[in-house]
């Protein structure tokens, strides 16, 4: 079992920065592939950034990609989201996951969620 709890989110204006942090308890994060998917209002919860869990590569939404950076701290055990040039479509809530296998960008490959964090992008 893996317990995840996200934070740092918030109210920022466009053009800002905000870095949300995903503390795992239970199991080290080392051993799983994380990442962190957004769900807006009305919407599905959708792929934003993954990490692997062996290689520690990356990968990310086109409408993310060059603005957000997924990173994690072993030692800490924590996963971090760094947003920066943030954008008002960018307000969701941001949930961090694990998995062990299965396609990346897939929200089913994810069997352990965190309990989300708001994330609002004002104009």
């Amino acid at each position: 079992q893996v317990q995840l709890v996200e934070s740092g989110g918030g109210l920022v204006q466009a053009g800002g920065s905000l870095r949300l942090s995903c503390a795992a308890s239970g199991r080290t994060i080392s051993n799983y592939g994380m990442a962190w998917f957004r769900q807006a209002p009305g919407k599905e919860r959708d792929f934003v950034a993954a990490l692997t869990w062996l290689t520690s590569s990356t990968y990310y939404a086109s409408s993310v990609k060059g603005r957000f950076t997924i990173s994690r701290d072993n030692a800490k055990n924590t996963v971090y989201l760094q947003m920066n040039t943030l954008k008002p479509e960018d307000t969701a809530v941001y949930y961090c996951a694990a998995r062990t296998s299965g396609n990346i960008d897939d929200r089913g490959s994810y069997r352990y969620w965190g309990q989300g964090t708001q994330v609002t992008v004002s104009s």
